[in-house]
């Protein structure tokens, strides 16, 4: 599937290794026209399957503690490790985005929150996900290490450590929480955050 590239319809270089036979009846996967599709796609020239490659999605939160802090864990695992970020994770088929960001806030912070507003949506189109972000009230816990967590720990909005935090997403929410709660503040700008990894 070399011929195979990212773009209109492609697949990112990191996912090709994953979608090279067909799950149907295991033939290998061609890309190109297709009958009835606007765009070139994967397909199987044996069964007809069409494999449409779509994004997934990430479900976090900004836990906002009382004194109007947010809390931001410094990742212990890869992408980004040693960085920070917001908590979240992937959903899961079986939950809904607000219970995802329930666990996986849980689960990176020791935290349970209450999700409220969202903050909003951001796309990574490389990593082929889509964000959503909400704002969350912290119900009850105390911020613990995890294992995926070295630290957990609040931030004023004037003190985010902008130059280490792991995402062009979570430099995308951060700032754009912060624009709410300190307008007067100067926001780094997200298209100059060029990481390797992750979203």
């Amino acid at each position: 599937m070399g011929e195979v590239r990212f773009g209109r319809g492609g697949v990112p270089d990191w996912l090709e290794p994953m979608v090279r036979f067909c799950s149907r009846c295991g033939t290998p996967l061609e890309f190109g026209p297709i009958g009835g599709e606007d765009r070139d796609r994967l397909g199987c020239p044996a069964c007809g399957f069409v494999f449409y490659v779509n994004p997934r999605l990430v479900v976090t939160t900004l836990p906002i503690t009382e004194r109007g802090e947010v809390m931001l864990i410094r990742r212990g695992i890869e992408p980004g490790y040693d960085m920070w970020a917001q908590p979240g994770g992937f959903l899961e088929i079986d939950e809904t985005v607000r219970a995802a960001a329930i666990r996986e806030t849980l689960e990176e912070t020791g935290l349970l929150v209450e999700p409220g507003e969202i903050l909003g949506l951001y796309s990574r189109v490389p990593a082929a996900i889509v964000v959503v972000a909400f704002v969350a009230r912290i119900v009850e816990g105390e911020p613990q290490v995890t294992h995926e967590s070295l630290e957990t720990r609040p931030f004023a909005a004037d003190r985010i450590p902008w130059d280490d935090v792991a995402f062009e997403t979570s430099v995308r929410a951060l700032s754009d929480w912060v624009a709410r709660v300190r307008p007067d503040l100067p926001l780094p700008d997200p298209t100059k955050i060029h990481r390797d990894f992750g979203a």
